[in-house]
């Protein structure tokens, strides 16, 4: 356990969005206690994603600045707490519920009705230490601090891939080879499922070919429903984030087939009601992750079923971060996972 004697007084400097286009390291008090149920974690690492970018931009609908960002994270627990010894190296579940609504106690907290996303829609942990509830950390052990900081955006794949009910020999279309994407496309062949990536980057169907062996790429300026793939597709997942590119989607569905929507836009979705019907489509929502799909991600990580340095596209100190992030920003189309390392420590 920390002495909280000489700490007492003690800054941080936290990464923060001030404002659209304006990320500085901003000194805040570090802190020395937290609510009751909550535990004080120390920072180790932090991923960044199409979500910080979208805040630096002044893209995200649903934000207030100025705001620190960061919810792609793991950390070394601060303090005996809440059943969690001093030390632990834990991966952070970003998403903080009310445990009280509809969805929560249905066992949904991912959608909780009232959810406060670390980073998001409140303060996250692009800084020293940052408090979160005991029940929203998972042991990280057998992991690097950088491979923890993967589990989050991996888990929102893993979960669009369970809850799409994919096995083995389907074949699976993943639109949008991003970060999101890739995790979706990466578990999904765990399954045993053909897995198809489409996405008008070369660049990122490169990268899904050399760093993940899948050799099956298809960029959006040839027709894909020719040939063998002229009935469509058995599960086809969305990770675009374009409302032309999930418009599209529902004709890569196959009779009897599954769309699972993994990104969100703020547009309306329109679609033929008797094409859909005429195929039995099932249309699936897919949003955030769950404590299994946490876990799925870090057995994976563990065993080597993933490969986290073909993940890892750089590694920056919290002081790099305010001189790079509007180039980040700006390229993240050949970026898989920027990692800010606040440890210094191996992968």
């Amino acid at each position: 356990m920390l002495d909280d004697g000489p700490m007492k007084g003690a800054t941080m400097l936290a990464g923060t969005c001030v404002a659209p286009g304006d990320f500085a390291l901003i000194p805040r008090p570090l802190p020395q206690s937290a609510p009751e149920g909550w535990v004080l974690v120390d920072t180790c690492a932090v991923g960044i994603c199409g979500t910080d970018y979208h805040i630096f931009e002044g893209k995200h609908p649903f934000l207030e600045y100025p705001r620190v960002i960061g919810h792609e994270l793991s950390g070394r627990v601060a303090k005996d707490a809440g059943g969690w010894q001093a030390g632990a190296l834990v991966v952070v579940n970003p998403y903080v519920s009310c445990g009280t609504c509809h969805a929560c106690r249905r066992g949904k907290p991912n959608c909780c009705m009232s959810i406060g996303v670390l980073g998001v829609h409140r303060d996250g942990g692009m800084c020293a230490r940052f408090a979160v509830p005991a029940g929203n950390l998972y042991s990280a052990e057998g992991l690097t601090p950088r491979q923890a900081a993967m589990v989050e955006f991996l888990a929102i794949g893993a979960h669009a891939v369970r809850r799409s009910g994919v096995g083995k020999g389907d074949r699976v279309l993943v639109t949008g080879a991003g970060p999101i994407g890739l995790g979706t496309a990466l578990f999904a062949r765990l399954t045993g499922a053909e897995v198809h990536l489409l996405d008008a980057s070369p660049e990122r169907l490169a990268a899904a070919r050399d760093r993940f062996g899948f050799a099956a790429t298809h960029g959006t300026d040839a027709p894909l429903l020719t040939g063998d793939l002229a009935d469509g597709f058995d599960v086809v997942f969305d990770a675009t984030g374009n409302t032309r590119a999930i418009t599209a989607g529902f004709a890569h569905v196959a009779h009897g087939g599954t769309y699972v929507l993994v990104s969100v836009v703020r547009d309306e979705i329109i679609f033929s009601d008797p094409e859909f019907h005429k195929r039995e489509m099932r249309l699936i929502g897919s949003r955030n992750a769950l404590r299994e799909d946490f876990e799925q991600v870090m057995a994976a990580l563990r065993e080597g079923r993933i490969d986290s340095k073909a993940l890892e596209s750089e590694v920056l100190k919290p002081e790099d971060l305010p001189g790079r992030m509007a180039a980040l920003a700006a390229d993240r189309g050949a970026l898989i996972k920027v990692i800010v390392d606040f440890e210094g420590g191996a992968a």
